[in-house]
């Protein structure tokens, strides 16, 4: 039994028990399809899916985005800040050594234990110089808990920094979307005040002649009014779409290059898959699993305190008066100290610890379960949205041409003397408007449909993710 004993404990030295529990995903209840199902198309989701635009203008500033981003770029640096906590704490695992070397002028007493003798110098040099060593042996768990930890919020950090990606990207389609509508609307808004200002010219000119009335030359000049009102407002909105684009590429406010209009845009297709796989490729749903993991080994590092600490220390160096006897043999010094210390009356300080990591450890269980369902909500509405404005769009789409035949035939009757420029008025308002709110819907289709790409994840990300800075540490590893 008593040779036995060293060996039980020299084993439980080399092997630890790790307090605190280990980490199991939870399971979580996925619906078994969307509310709107479309063929399954996960290679779409791999792909840069932008580029199905075909629109080149668009593909270079989602590119640049990815370039110069500061989003991006911060995402990156604090991947980086992470891995140097993971490096600290996975030292802990190793002995940590160094030196020291001092010097110092001293003048002894003549009275004490030691006095001294008559007629002796009192002053006198001490030159001590020592390599040293410290380990704390992880018997349970306290640095393979807190590795863990660590290392869990690297992945957390770099599926975030996945996550700016997935919206700059997103965000950059969406803004240069908004762009190209606002484009075109301000074309549809200038062409309206061109012809409105045509009719205003000829109704001035017939109520000179004495054939309109005041009446309808001033419905008319208030149409053309109303019309140019609205060219200041969509330049102030389109300056400030450029703007808002121009953050997005890392750069001062400006003018943003153009491509195709919002109408030649090709739309892309829909990327669907099961709803499983949004738990393993979403940066949010991956990030939020990784702070649960980091939360989880939290409740082990608590509860090691409980336990006591073992430590080694080991001394090795020289002390001498002189010198020039510095380095001899005589004046080697050594210390070796193996240490044992552990809470006995805490009064619940180390209690408190472990509730307050206990505590931390279901918040982030409920966050990563919250996540999931609006991963799930989000999904769902994105599929929806771009389903239900592909046909608002087309409806909105058909009844401008209703409108534009509407006003062309109202100009008709009101030429031949049939009916008042009432008609004609409320036609071409009419017309006016609903050619400004097909554009919107148009735009809000496309968004959608991008929408559709950044609630899915996938793939595309990895993709992205080529053009991006890469953290620097993780960058200088690779090479």
């Amino acid at each position: 039994m008593r040779r036995a004993l060293p060996l039980v404990l020299s084993g439980l030295l080399m092997t630890g028990c790790t307090v605190g529990p280990d980490y199991q995903r939870p399971v979580a209840e996925t619906p078994s399809a969307w509310r709107i199902d479309y063929p399954k198309a996960a290679e779409v989701a791999n792909s840069r899916w932008w580029e199905q635009f075909d629109d080149p203008a668009l593909t270079q500033l989602i590119e640049t985005a990815l370039r110069e981003n500061r989003d991006i770029r911060a995402a990156a640096a604090r991947v980086d800040q992470f891995i140097g906590v993971l490096s600290t704490t996975r030292a802990q695992f190793y002995p940590q050594t160094g030196y020291g070397f001092d010097a110092s002028r001293n003048r002894a007493s003549g009275r004490g234990p030691s006095p001294l003798p008559p007629g002796g110098d009192p002053y006198y040099t001490l030159y001590q110089g020592a390599l040293s060593a410290d380990w704390q042996i992880d018997l349970f768990g306290r640095v393979q808990r807190a590795s863990e930890a660590a290392q869990a919020q690297v992945y957390a950090s770099e599926q975030g920094r996945r996550g700016v990606i997935l919206s700059v990207v997103t965000s950059t389609a969406i803004s240069y979307i908004a762009l190209r509508a606002l484009d075109r609307q301000l074309e549809i808004t200038r062409a309206t005040v061109e012809n409105y200002a045509g009719t205003v010219r000829l109704f001035d000119l017939r109520f000179k002649g004495g054939v309109v009335s005041q009446v309808e030359l001033s419905q008319v000049q208030s149409q053309y009014q109303q019309a140019l009102a609205a060219i200041p407002t969509i330049e102030q909105q389109i300056s400030a779409q450029e703007n808002l684009i121009s953050i997005l590429l890392g750069r001062n406010p400006g003018p943003i290059t153009r491509g195709k209009s919002i109408d030649q845009l090709v739309v892309p297709s829909v990327p669907a898959d099961l709803p499983s796989t949004l738990l393993e490729r979403r940066p949010d749903i991956l990030q939020a699993e990784q702070i649960l993991v980091a939360a989880n080994a939290n409740v082990g590092v608590a509860r090691s305190l409980y336990y006591p600490t073992i430590s080694l220390t080991g001394i090795l160096g020289s002390v001498s008066t002189a010198f020039g006897d510095f380095l001899t043999g005589p004046a080697r010094a050594a210390s070796a100290v193996a240490g044992l210390t552990g809470p006995v009356f805490t009064f619940g300080a180390i209690e408190g610890q472990v509730q307050t990591a206990e505590a931390a450890q279901r918040e982030a269980l409920a966050f990563y379960q919250q996540v999931i369902l609006n991963a799930f909500r989000e999904t769902n509405d994105a599929l929806t949205g771009s389903q239900k404005k592909r046909d608002e769009s087309a409806a909105l789409e058909q009844r401008v041409k209703a409108l534009r035949e509407y006003a062309r035939l109202s100009r008709l009757r009101f030429e031949n003397g049939a009916s008042s420029y009432l008609e004609v008025l409320y036609a071409e308002n009419e017309l006016f408007s609903s050619e400004l709110t097909a554009v919107r819907s148009l735009s809000e289709r496309y968004t959608q449909l991008v929408n559709v790409y950044k609630a899915v994840g996938g793939g595309w990300i990895s993709e992205a993710d080529k053009l991006t800075p890469q953290p620097q540490i993780m960058a200088t590893d690779k090479n």
